[in-house]
């Protein structure tokens, strides 16, 4: 065994692993484990009676959670065992927030602390109402383009795409009082950078990772970032081979359409738009990489994803409007499907990491065995 989400070792107390039971609380639990080493080899503790009687009681006074502490033996070596619980409200300890991520404790700052806060309360970043978004801000194109694919959809109310733009926006969770949420400048403005750093794409052809040839990049509501950045990459960053059935004319791309079209929808609904970072696609010869600031689910593995699994996007707002519009799925079947595509799709395989920050789609041509 190692350390990992759940579990820390540490030889003896000290006063600073309190940041480690903080981390666990603010995340999904775990065991702090006094009098092993980092290898996992119990070296034993002389003071573990003391520590059995004052960590409970020093936790809940600088932590205000409470902890299950268990005394343990192997091999003749006494050890303690700190059980921490997740807990649904955010913990500090002295001011500062921490988080278990993986197999280390992180204090939050930024956008990271906002997030922790928000989850905690049952909110979402796209969710917080926007001050300074006004109704002219909002693009009657983007409103259009939104009720001609709804209606096409079937996935809303028809008499709701009659109303004014104003209780639409309202009826679709994106107006709170008398503000406008972060989720309707990012669908429906024209110019979503006013509001939010970083709400664009950019996209470029590489020969070699230092060797950049052109560039371009792919502004407006998130709508027409997908549809253009769907048709930049088709008809210009793209080789398609040209074949003929008969006398007609047969383009086969080097990636499969469908594939590429989910996993840029996937980039968009699910980015982290606090991070200030636009999406960025690089295209090379054989392979073309989606990479965007993202997170796993809290709890959630890579293996999680790539099997079956419930729908669980990060930005719910974002993706409510997505999927009413017709452009996504709410199954969580989109890895699933992007799978589907390129398995389907001669000599076209599909590679994709998750790290704790970020998400990568690697789609790439290889020789068939």
């Amino acid at each position: 065994m190692t350390e990992n989400q759940n579990i820390e070792w540490k030889e003896s107390w000290r006063d600073e692993y309190l940041k480690w039971i903080c981390g666990f609380a603010n995340s999904s639990g775990g065991k702090l484990i006094i009098g092993k080493n980092d290898q996992g080899r119990v070296v034993g503790i002389e003071n573990a009676k003391a520590l059995l009687e004052v960590l409970p009681n020093k936790v809940r006074d600088l932590l205000g959670v409470m902890v299950d502490i268990y005394s343990r033996k192997s091999g003749g070596r006494n050890f303690l065992e700190i059980v921490v619980k997740a807990y649904p409200n955010p913990i500090s300890y002295k001011g500062e927030y921490y988080y278990r991520s993986g197999s280390t404790n992180q204090a939050l700052r930024g956008s990271s602390l906002d997030a922790l806060l928000l989850r905690k309360q049952g909110n979402r970043w796209d969710s917080v109402p926007l001050p300074g978004l006004a109704l002219k801000d909002i693009s009657s194109s983007g409103i259009k383009l939104f009720k001609v694919k709804s209606e096409k959809s079937g996935r809303i109310n028809k008499q709701l795409l009659q109303d004014t733009n104003s209780v639409l926006l309202e009826k679709l969770q994106l107006k709170e009082g008398r503000y406008f949420k972060r989720a309707a400048a990012l669908l429906f403005c024209d110019n979503p950078e006013k509001f939010i750093g970083g709400s664009y794409i950019k996209i470029g052809f590489f020969i070699t990772d230092d060797d950049l040839r052109y560039q371009d990049e792919v502004h407006g509501n998130l709508f027409e970032q997908v549809e253009k950045t769907l048709e930049l990459l088709f008809s210009k960053y793209l080789k398609a081979y040209i074949g003929y059935e008969g006398v007609q004319r047969i383009e086969s791309f080097l990636f499969p359409y469908e594939a590429l079209r989910e996993a840029l929808l996937n980039a968009v609904v699910h980015k982290d738009y606090s991070s200030g970072v636009p999406i960025q696609i690089s295209v090379y010869e054989n392979k073309l990489v989606i990479w965007n600031p993202g997170h796993l689910p809290e709890n959630w593995t890579l293996d999680k994803l790539l099997g079956k699994h419930p729908s669980n996007p990060y930005n719910p707002l974002i993706a409510s409007v997505f999927f009413r519009a017709g452009y996504i799925e709410s199954w969580g079947r989109g890895i699933e499907k992007i799978n589907r595509e390129c398995k389907a799709y001669s000599m076209t395989l599909l590679f994709m990491t998750m790290r704790c920050q970020a998400s990568c789609f690697l789609f790439k041509r290889v020789k068939s065995s």
